[in-house]
């Protein structure tokens, strides 16, 4: 039987307070309110988790860029008419903060993706264990961490666009601001739109500080109908920077083939 969303009608759960800066990532995630991140998920395909990582923590992760040891490839937008800046993906194994982030997250979103699921009818089941997630990847043919990091410019943007990279897509992924607006630059919004059948489209534009994460939804969310809930299309791009550099963290989930 499939699983109802949350009420909709009821009053959602107060937004979170700034997650602790101390112990590890596991830990600060584990804080999370996950009856209000499931409705904010419902209701707006994406929550904000602010003040994830420190300062500090940003910094490290975003000079990791410099260190072409790290990654297994870099993507330079405008060569791929995806927009301009560019960005690497990381190799494995993962820098420690960035396999303990992708661990902690699928921790924390895997509920909702069941319950997504279920809302949608389909038959998927993800695991607790995200080790034997990883391996459903890797029977699929998707071996490829798709862990990245983001930089841009003065001008660069990213166009609107799904992280589907196979056949196995896990529905929810993480980004992190690194660099902090009106110091390191300006611009840059982080930018989601939905497609609901028959209807224009809805944008969303999410504001960050340094160190908060947005959580949203890869490529669909069910939006709860008349006749039960029906699939809304979503993609999430970054509006042009104005001036300075900006650095991100994307956490995706499943590998790439």
């Amino acid at each position: 039987m499939a699983q109802d969303l949350f009420d909709l009608a009821v009053e959602p759960p107060a937004a979170p307070a700034p997650l602790a800066p101390h112990g590890g990532l596991g830990e600060r995630l584990a804080t999370v309110n996950g009856a209000w991140l499931g409705q904010e998920l419902d209701r707006h395909g994406c929550a904000v988790l602010p003040a994830l990582l420190t300062a500090a923590e940003c910094a490290a992760l975003a000079a990791l860029y410099a260190e072409p040891a790290h990654f297994r490839s870099r993507v330079v937008m405008a060569r791929h008419g995806f927009g301009s800046g560019e960005y690497q993906y990381f190799a494995y194994p993962l820098p420690t903060p960035v396999a303990e982030l992708r661990h902690a997250a699928y921790q924390l979103l895997r509920p909702t993706a069941q319950r997504w699921a279920a809302a949608l009818g389909e038959d998927k089941h993800y695991p607790p264990d995200y080790a034997d997630y990883l391996a459903r990847c890797q029977a699929a043919g998707q071996l490829r961490p798709t862990s990245l990091l983001l930089q841009y410019g003065a001008g660069d943007y990213n166009c609107l666009h799904q992280d589907l990279y196979g056949e196995e897509v896990f529905p929810l992924q993480l980004a992190v601001l690194l660099s902090a607006p009106g110091k390191d630059f300006s611009g840059g919004e982080f930018v989601l739109t939905e497609q609901r059948p028959r209807m224009q489209s809805r944008v969303e534009v999410v504001p960050l500080q340094q160190g908060d994460a947005v959580c949203f939804a890869v490529q669909a969310r069910p939006q709860q109908g008349a006749r039960g809930a029906y699939r809304v299309q979503l993609r999430h791009g970054v509006s042009r920077v104005r001036s300075g550099r900006r650095h991100v963290l994307g956490v995706i989930l499943h590998d790439a083939t």
